[in-house]
Order: structure tokens, then C-alpha cells, then sequence
């Protein structure tokens, strides 16, 4: 179970990560739509999880490896800008969020 804390970080990171993919990092997402969906920290707030959603499905490992090329990048900016309200900005690790692809798939089973 979360604490107070980490649920306050884990929604700081995930509004100021998803702001950053739509104005500074379009580059990073090579021309998909990426939304962050999940954010998970660890205890000690030095980890981070970011489940991202990306569309269209065919460029899945194009962007997922794009953003692990530049994963000091996007620390480094999301640094910049969380830099008032925490002391350590955590690691970041990222993962895919395919429970969208999942209700289709149910969907046209149901079908």
C-alpha cells in the first residue's frame, strides 16, 4: 500500500512527465500519441514506474526505445521542473500500458 507521500509524487511526476511529451519532448515520441497513464514510486522515492500508453501500436518499441536513449534527458527536465517541491528526483524506468490493446482484444472476442 502507497503512502500519502508517494501518491502525491506519483501524481506530480505523471501531470508534469505527460505536459513535458506534448511541449519539450515531442522529439522523444517520434510523431505517436503518448499519454502516461501510471505512475508508481518506490518507498524511498528514488524509483519511479511510468506506465505509458502509446498509439498507434505498431510504433510500441520505436518509442519505448527512444525514450530509454534519452531517459537522462527527460530526468534531467522533469528535474527542472520538479526541482522546488522535491529533493530527489527519482529514477526513471518506463513500460508499456497495454490494457488498451487488451479491452480490444476482449471486445472483439465478445463480438
Amino acid at each position: 500500500m502507497d503512502s500519502i507521500r508517494q501518491n502525491k509524487v506519483a501524481r506530480l511526476i505523471q501531470r508534469d512527465l505527460s505536459g513535458m511529451f506534448q511541449q519539450e519532448c515531442k522529439e522523444f515520441i517520434q510523431g505517436a500519441m503518448l499519454s502516461v497513464t501510471t505512475v508508481r514510486v518506490s518507498p524511498d522515492l528514488s524509483y519511479a514506474k511510468i506506465y505509458v500508453s502509446i498509439f498507434p501500436s505498431e510504433q510500441v518499441e520505436a518509442v519505448m526505445k527512444s525514450l530509454e536513449e534519452h531517459n537522462k534527458t527527460i530526468r534531467f527536465i522533469l528535474g527542472k521542473k520538479v526541482g522546488k517541491q522535491m529533493r530527489i528526483v527519482p529514477e526513471l524506468r518506463f513500460f508499456v500500458d497495454d490494457s488498451l490493446d487488451y479491452i480490444d482484444k476482449i471486445n472483439d472476442l465478445l463480438k
